[in-house]
C-alpha cells in the first residue's frame, strides 16, 4: 500500500567548483601542463598572460556591430538566467593574485631551461629497419611487421602463432600457413637486440646462448637451459652437480655466463625514456641546516581572465537596447568568465594546499630529510598530516599519490614517507621504514653461501631491540622485492 509521509535528510554535495579543486589536486605537475592547455582550448575567456597580446581594444572604437560579430558564433544558452552585476567581473583582477601563488619558485633562467629529451628510434622502429634490410619478397615483408607489431615491451612474443595468421587474414586479406611465419619469425630472432622475438624465457636465453662462441661452459650452459631450466632457477646446485657430472667451480662458471644474459632483450631500449617521465613537484634544499621547499612552477603558464571578453560586458551595460539575441550572447560571455575565474582559483588552491601539505611532511620528517638517513623517519600515517593542517585525509591522500619531491639524495614519491609504527622493547615506536633499513643491512652482509633464513632474520632484530614475528619478516622481505633464502644461495 501506498503512503505518504514527510522526511527531513540532510545531504552534503560537491559544488562544481569543488570537483574541479579535488581533479586539479591529484593531477601531478607533469600533467598539469597539458591539463591547462586543455582550458585554454576550452575556454577563450582564460588566457596565457606570457602568450597574451599587450594590444587592447579601446573603448571608442568599440562599435554595437564590432561586439555582435564577435559574439555571433556563441552558444546558444538558456535565457531565463537573472540579471547580473558588472562588478562582479571588472573590480577584482585575477592575475595579480594568480603570479603571486607562483611566485614560489625563482624565475631564473637556468630555471627556466626545459630538459632536453633524446631523439631515437624505438625499440619496434629499431626492428623494422633491421627487417627493411632483409632480402624478403613483400609476402615474408608484411609478415614479418605482423609478428614485430605483436611483440610486449619485454620484447617477446607471446601471441600464438595462430592468432597471427587470423590477423594477417582479417586485416591485410593474406591467407599464410604456420611454418611461413615460424620462418620469418626465425629471421626476426636473429635481430639486435639477442632474444627479441622469444616465446617463452627458456627460448630467449637458448637465442642468446647459441649467438656466443661454443666453448665447452656455453656449452653446458645450453644443456643446462635446455634440460635442466626448472632445477636451476630452483638453485638446486648439488643436483646439477650430479646431474652434468660437474664440479662446484665449474658451475660457478656456467652460472656466471648465463647470469649474464638479458631476460628482457625489449626493455632496455625504453629504460631510458621511463626514467624521463618523473618531474617533481616540489624541492627540498639544505641551506645550512634550514630546509627550504620551493614548488616546481614551470610548468604551468601565468593565467588571467581576457581582457575583450571583460570588455563585452562592459559595453553590454552601455547599449541601450538590449535584444534577445544579445542578452544570451552575454549570458554564454558570463558562463566563460565564470569558469576561468573558477580554474584560476583551483590552481591557487591547488598551490596552496600541495605547499601547505609538504611544509607539514618536512616539519613531521625534519631529522630525516637532515639528513637522508631512513633510520630517523619517525613513523608517518595520512592523518597525522592531515591533523595539522586542518584538512581531511583524502585530500591528503591525493596529494600523497601523485606528487614527487627532489632532494639532496633523490627524488621520491610522498607516499614513501608514510609509514606504520613498530613498538619496540623498551615501549619506543619507531617507523618500519628502521625496520626494513636494518634487515636489508642484515640480508646484504649474510653469507651467501647459508643466506639467512626468515626464522634467523627475526632472532637477530629481537636481539636488536625489534620484536617482529617471522611472517612480518616475510611480509617485509617481499616488499623489498628479496627472494627466500633459498634463492639468494651463491656457489
Amino acid at each position: 500500500m501506498l503512503k505518504q509521509r514527510l522526511q527531513q535528510k540532510l545531504l552534503q554535495k560537491l559544488s562544481p567548483q569543488q570537483i574541479q579543486f579535488i581533479k586539479l589536486l591529484q593531477v601531478p605537475t607533469v600533467s598539469l601542463d597539458a591539463r591547462i592547455k586543455e582550458e585554454l582550448e576550452n575556454n577563450p575567456a582564460l588566457e596565457d598572460s606570457s602568450l597574451a597580446s599587450a594590444v587592447e581594444l579601446k573603448e571608442d572604437d568599440y562599435t554595437d556591430r564590432d561586439f555582435e560579430e564577435r559574439v555571433e558564433s556563441a552558444e546558444e544558452v538558456p535565457n531565463d538566467q537573472e540579471e547580473f552585476n558588472m562588478e562582479d567581473y571588472l573590480q577584482e583582477d585575477h592575475s595579480n593574485d594568480y603570479e603571486s601563488a607562483y611566485s614560489q619558485h625563482n624565475d631564473s633562467d637556468e630555471d627556466r631551461k626545459e630538459m632536453p629529451i633524446p631523439i631515437q628510434n624505438s625499440f619496434l622502429e629499431n626492428l623494422q629497419a633491421q627487417l627493411r634490410l632483409v632480402s624478403l619478397n613483400d609476402r615474408d615483408l608484411k609478415i614479418g611487421r605482423q609478428i614485430i607489431g605483436s611483440l610486449d615491451d619485454d620484447g617477446y612474443l607471446r601471441r600464438p602463432i595462430v592468432s597471427i595468421i587470423d590477423d594477417l587474414a582479417f586485416s591485410q586479406n593474406i591467407f599464410v600457413q604456420e611454418r611461413e611465419v615460424e620462418s620469418v619469425l626465425n629471421i626476426i630472432q636473429s635481430f639486435d637486440p639477442h632474444g627479441v622475438g622469444a616465446r617463452d624465457l627458456q627460448e630467449c636465453l637458448m637465442i642468446q646462448l647459441r649467438k656466443k662462441r661454443q666453448t665447452p661452459i656455453i656449452k653446458k650452459a645450453i644443456l643446462i637451459i635446455s634440460q635442466y631450466l626448472e632445477e636451476f632457477t630452483r638453485k638446486h646446485y648439488d643436483k646439477l652437480e650430479k646431474l652434468l657430472s660437474i664440479d662446484s667451480d665449474e658451475l660457478k662458471q656456467i652460472i656466471h655466463e648465463i647470469l649474464k644474459l638479458n631476460p628482457k632483450p625489449g626493455d632496455s631500449n625504453t629504460a631510458t625514456i621511463k626514467e624521463l617521465q618523473i618531474i617533481p613537484d616540489f624541492y627540498i634544499t639544505n641551506n645550512g641546516g634550514s630546509l627550504i621547499l620551493t614548488l616546481n612552477s614551470k610548468n604551468a603558464p601565468e593565467l588571467r581572465i581576457s581582457r575583450s571578453y571583460q570588455e563585452m560586458l562592459e559595453h553590454y551595460d552601455k547599449v541601450a537596447h538590449k535584444d534577445k539575441k544579445l542578452k544570451e550572447a552575454v549570458l554564454f560571455v558570463r558562463q566563460k568568465l565564470d569558469s576561468a575565474k573558477w580554474f584560476i582559483d583551483a590552481i591557487k588552491q591547488r598551490q596552496q594546499t600541495l605547499l601547505k601539505t609538504m611544509d607539514a611532511i618536512i616539519n613531521y620528517q625534519y631529522n630525516y630529510f637532515l639528513t637522508g638517513d631512513e633510520k630517523k623517519m619517525r613513523p608517518m600515517i595520512l592523518k597525522d598530516i592531515a591533523d595539522r593542517i586542518g584538512m581531511d585525509i583524502s585530500t591528503v591522500s591525493r596529494v600523497a599519490n601523485s606528487k614527487y619531491v627532489q632532494t639532496e639524495f633523490g627524488t621520491f614519491l610522498l607516499k614513501s614517507f608514510f609509514s606504520e609504527a613498530i613498538q619496540l622493547d623498551s615501549g619506543e615506536e619507531v617507523s618500519n621504514k628502521e625496520v626494513k633499513k636494518i634487515l636489508l643491512e642484515c640480508i646484504n652482509n649474510e653469507d651467501k653461501h647459508q643466506p639467512l633464513a626468515d626464522e634467523k632474520l627475526a632472532d637477530i632484530l629481537k636481539e636488536q631491540g625489534y620484536a617482529i614475528a617471522r611472517r612480518t619478516i616475510a611480509k617485509y622481505r617481499e616488499e623489498l622485492n628479496i627472494p627466500v633464502a633459498r634463492l639468494r644461495r651463491e656457489l
